[in-house]
């Protein structure tokens, strides 16, 4: 993302107000916004990312989401409506480790199953990082359900302002080891 997107982005976040409305905070202002990813273009670690789901056509009613999967990316060149946002930290806070800081899905386009495409894609890209962490603010259960069905376990007490939900990345496999052989004895 570049300084010219913190309009988009802060369309975005005053298009899913409830996420704001729970952590009690009003949605962040045009300046705030800039000044966020200002912020983040000089941190090397910091990725920032707007997420745009390709407009073939309309959604058929008729078809469930696992047999509909959304076509998602994060090339503004590309046809698309801007359905999201994830603000994510390389090796932070270990080396390895990458820690998402916010993934937001715009709160018309929420429960079709793109934020867990966006996590399952981003997973895919780490292929040297060793472990996922992801940030829930305030008291977010909806937040927590979502991290654990994606196979994220807890982490890290830090309320009343966070908890850290991790998930271990691309664990090497085990060489086969023989079966143990039972005693005649």
């Amino acid at each position: 993302m570049a300084l010219p997107s913190a309009p988009l982005l802060h369309e975005l976040y005053r298009a899913t107000p409830g996420y704001f409305a729970l952590l009690g905070c009003p949605v962040p202002s045009l300046q705030e916004v800039t000044r966020d990813i200002e912020t983040a273009l000089y941190d090397p670690r910091r990725r920032l990312e707007l997420i745009y789901q390709d407009n073939a056509g309309p959604p058929d009613p008729t078809r469930t989401e696992l047999s509909r999967p959304a076509e998602l990316h994060t090339d503004k060149s590309q046809p698309g409506e801007l359905v999201g946002s994830l603000d994510y930290k390389l090796d932070y806070p270990q080396m390895g480790d990458v820690t998402i800081n916010l993934l937001m899905i715009r709160g018309s386009a929420q429960s079709r199953g793109l934020g867990r495409q966006v996590v399952r894609d981003l997973e895919k890209r780490l292929p040297h990082s060793q472990r996922l962490l992801a940030s829930v603010l305030g008291d977010n259960a909806r937040a927590v359900q979502f991290w654990e069905r994606l196979g994220f376990t807890f982490a890290t007490d830090a309320r009343p302002v966070m908890t850290w939900y991790a998930k271990p990345l691309h664990q090497q496999a085990q060489p086969d080891q023989p079966l143990p052989v039972a005693s005649s004895n």
